[in-house]
Order: structure tokens, then sequence, then C-alpha cells
């Protein structure tokens, strides 16, 4: 933790542009942190259905995760609360799922961003904590969703039956969804944006994305953050020292390779869709020192705080009373 906190100021100056003005030039601080989205993101929801058979522990996957470590949102927590994010399936916070998509059909068994974001609203009574952070990462899945739609599978995109169609329920799907958290309470909302760097369509998407979201009837109280992923990963293609990595294949994967016992170094991609852990600590990096991050002290901290602001005042007095003249 203490190290992420020390690479977080070394590369604060080379961080991703926002797309929004520097809004959070000071630390925000939350009592709490939400995750919906897919498997860049996912804390070990899939592993638990799968009984840790995927990911596969035995190709160098840990923790559940989708790479060779922990992922962004889990630094993040670390961040704020000392440990990473846990799966909602063990009771945690994290709703992701590998393999999720922004949009998906009735037969599709894991839970879609609309699903995800359900479930959290049921188990809180339909009322969000306005103090918690919430982050939304989601659109790889439905990029590839559209390359197979367009590859020759015309059930890739079902009950869509072209392009634009699907499209337009992405973009208006996943900008509802920010709407929706809003209306429950919510008001610290990341938004990351469409990933995918290596499709132009994910350009395309994304902007239209982001004028979904510039056109939503949001709280006055309420803070979206943007973070754009396709920006990140041309900064990291066109200088990863800036993000402090060294030059990354891409040619060939971590696992292709058989690098696990290295950690990946100098390695983009784990298995050819997910980043490795090193890329992953690189997105904390930017996603933190681009917004600020800290935590409400809990009430035990506060307590402590407390007890000793007063044992600084009663010293303060004791030593004032043997200064003061006789």
């Amino acid at each position: 933790m203490k190290l992420h906190r020390l690479m977080r100021g070394v590369f604060a100056a080379a961080l991703v542009t926002s797309a929004l003005p520097a809004v959070a030039a000071t630390p925000n601080s939350f009592d709490a942190l939400y995750v919906f989205g897919d498997s860049l993101v996912d804390a070990g929801n899939i592993a638990t259905l799968t009984g840790n058979k995927t990911p596969n522990p035995a190709l160098g996957y840990r923790n559940g995760r989708f790479t060779n470590g922990y992922d962004y949102v889990d630094y993040i927590n670390f961040e704020l609360f000392g440990t990473p994010t846990r799966a909602s399936l063990q009771g945690g916070n994290n709703y992701s799922f590998g393999g999720a998509r922004v949009v998906t059909d009735a037969t599709d068994t894991i839970p879609d961003l609309t699903l995800q974001i359900s479930t959290y609203a049921a188990a809180k009574g339909g009322a969000a904590d306005p103090n918690a952070l919430y982050i939304l990462n989601a659109g790889g899945n439905d990029i590839f969703a559209l390359e197979r739609f367009q590859a020759g599978n015309a059930n890739a995109l079902l009950p869509f039956t072209n392009s634009a169609d699907y499209v337009n329920a992405i973009v208006s799907t996943y900008s509802g969804q920010v709407q929706r958290l809003n209306d429950l309470g919510a008001r610290n909302i990341l938004i990351t944006g469409i990933p995918n760097a290596t499709d132009p369509q994910a350009f395309t998407i994304d902007a239209q994305l982001q004028s979904a979201l510039d056109g939503l009837s949001l709280n006055a109280n309420t803070n979206l953050y943007r973070f754009s992923y396709l920006k990140f990963f041309q900064q990291l293609q066109a200088n990863p020292g800036s993000l402090g990595l060294p030059p990354l294949r891409t040619d060939l994967s971590c696992i292709q390779l058989q690098a696990q016992a290295s950690d990946c170094a100098g390695i983009f991609s784990f298995d050819g869709t997910h980043p490795t852990a090193a890329v992953q600590s690189a997105l904390f990096r930017s996603i933190a020192g681009q917004f600020g991050v800290s935590a409400v002290p809990e009430p035990r901290v506060w307590a402590m705080m407390l007890a000793g602001f007063l044992l600084m005042g009663a010293a303060i007095r004791r030593q004032q009373g043997r200064l003061a003249p006789a």
C-alpha cells in the first residue's frame, strides 16, 4: 500500500488528462467503493461460480482475477481501506462478472451491467450510499460481440440484427445506468468509457457515450468523473515510461511466452485479452492521481484522533501552567 502511494506521487505529473475539467484537485473522501463491470475488474465472481476453475490459477491467474495479480479497482480499495475489493458473491461490494456486457439478451447467464446494478439496488433497499464511490467499467465484451457479428456470426448481437441498433443500445444503456445510480442517490460516479483501443469502433462508441453523458439530468451534488481508457492506452503505447512502465511487448501474451514466473515483466497482456497486473497498477496510478482518493475515517479512528487532540490540549495547558509567571 505504501509503495502505491509513493508511485502515485512520482507519476502524478504524467497522468492521463480527464475528459472533464480538473474538478478534483483536492482529494475526495469516500466511505465505500462499489464496482460494476466485466473481467477487467472482476474480483472473483466468475471464480466463485466455477469453483475457482475460471480463471485457471494453474495458468498464473491470481486471487480469482483475470490477470496475474490485482486490478486497478483493487488498488483503489487498498488506497482507501487497506484491502482489495471482494466479489459480491463472497459478500463484498464488487458486482463485476468476467464476460459481462453492457447489453445482452435474456438467455445470457452472465449478469450484464443493468442486472449488476439491480442486484446492488435490491441489496441496499433501493437507496445508494451518497458517500460511496461507484465505478462502472464495461464495454469491452460488447466490442467483441460486434466484431463477431461483423465476422459473420449473425447471432452475436441477438435480439439485435444490425450493428447500428446494438451500438445505440450500448450508449443508451450505459448512460442510462449512470442516470439510474444518480437517481438511487449515488453522488460519486466514475466511468472509464469504452476500452479496446485496437478497434476503431471503440473510439466512435466512446464519443457517442460521452455525448450521452453530457445530456444526463444529474443531481447538482453528483460528481461524474470520466476517465478515458482509450487515452490511457494511447499514452501507454506512445510513452510507457511516463506511466512508470518499460517498453511492453504486445505481439505475444505472458502466457504464450510462459513468463508468469517473472511476473510478466515487459509484457502488456497476460492472456491476449487482459492487461498484466503491472499495467493494472499503472492504470490505478493514473486514476488515483487524476482524481485523488481518500477514505472517510471510521468512528474508531475519529475517536482515536479526538483522544489525541484532548491529550495534546492537556499537555499544552500543563506546559502553559509551568511557564506562567508567579
